[in-house]
């Protein structure tokens, strides 16, 4: 899906060294924080529709996750959920802040869950969208199984078209901002290699996909911890995978869930940021 990059001189930019690589956040606005989480591959840009008019009246963190924009990231890379949360909390206090409101999408959703079982100091309340957990799903047998084929797929056939398999499963709105049908995915894969816009395909699903999809959140612990939590889903995705995760995760915790507009990253699409927008303000607001 396109990002859309719109910082402004209003930005205050700096980095933090963690663990070997310097990560290279923004800060905009004033009042009470909130840091906004990327899914995978995004960075700060990802949320350059939404984080402007967001800093209206709160402080907004965005940042670059390690090896993605303008952060380093040391060879061999790895992909660790622990190791990224921790990676929020030193880029928050970095921005002078011990605690804060976070957001997170996809992966970034993955991200929040595990700061709210490790950090819960560190969280004042969360909202979470489409979280790719798909082992809380009582079909996650059925799915892991499509996940260890399509790695499988990365390593012999390459990893464009181990992706494509993968937006086929999902059903993630890559297809201008619609899912991918099979004979859509037939027609594409035999020129999968000459794909522009599909670089980060290599990281992905050979070191992100496994750690992500075989992620199973904590939840016991997170009640346990407190942490004030509600998850959401876009109205088209609500019967898809990742809509089905965070249904699943909102019924166990017993927290709200809340229908965004749109599908998994609306807030990058100009016609629905606005509306996108409101949406989470209310959620916001509900914590």
């Amino acid at each position: 899906m396109p990002t859309q990059n719109t910082i402004t001189s209003t930005t205050r930019t700096d980095r933090v060294a963690v663990q070997g690589d310097d990560l290279v956040f923004d800060v905009r606005g004033s009042g009470d924080p909130i840091v906004l989480l990327p899914g995978t591959p995004g960075d700060a840009t990802a949320y350059g529709l939404i984080a402007d008019p967001l800093s209206i009246d709160r402080t907004v963190i965005t940042y670059d996750p390690r090896g993605f924009g303008r952060s380093t990231g040391r060879e061999p890379r790895r992909y660790e959920i622990g190791q990224q949360a921790g990676d929020v909390v030193e880029v928050l206090h970095a921005a002078g802040f011990e605690r804060a409101l976070m957001f997170g999408n996809s992966a970034g959703a993955e991200v929040g869950l595990e700061l709210a079982k490790n950090h819960p100091d560190s969280v004042e309340g969360l909202v979470l969208h489409e979280p790719p957990v798909i082992r809380v799903l009582p079909d996650a047998d059925v799915f892991q199984r499509k996940v260890a084929e399509i790695y499988r797929t990365a390593w012999t056939e390459g990893p464009k078209q181990a992706f494509l398999d993968f937006l086929l499963l999902t059903q993630l709105p890559f297809n201008a901002g619609e899912p991918f049908t099979q004979a859509e995915i037939d027609a594409i894969r035999p020129n999968a290699d000459a794909l522009p816009g599909f670089d980060f395909a290599d990281f992905y699903v050979k070191y992100q996909m496994l750690p992500l999809t075989n992620y199973a959140p904590d939840l016991a612990a997170i009640a346990e911890n407190g942490v004030k939590v509600v998850l959401g889903a876009g109205e088209l995705s609500l019967d898809l995978p990742f809509g089905r995760t965070s249904r699943r995760i909102a019924d166990e915790l017993r927290v709200p869930f809340t229908t965004f507009p749109g599908h998994h990253g609306s807030y990058t699409v100009p016609t629905t940021a606005g509306a996108w927008l409101i949406a989470l303000r209310e959620a916001l607001a509900s914590l």
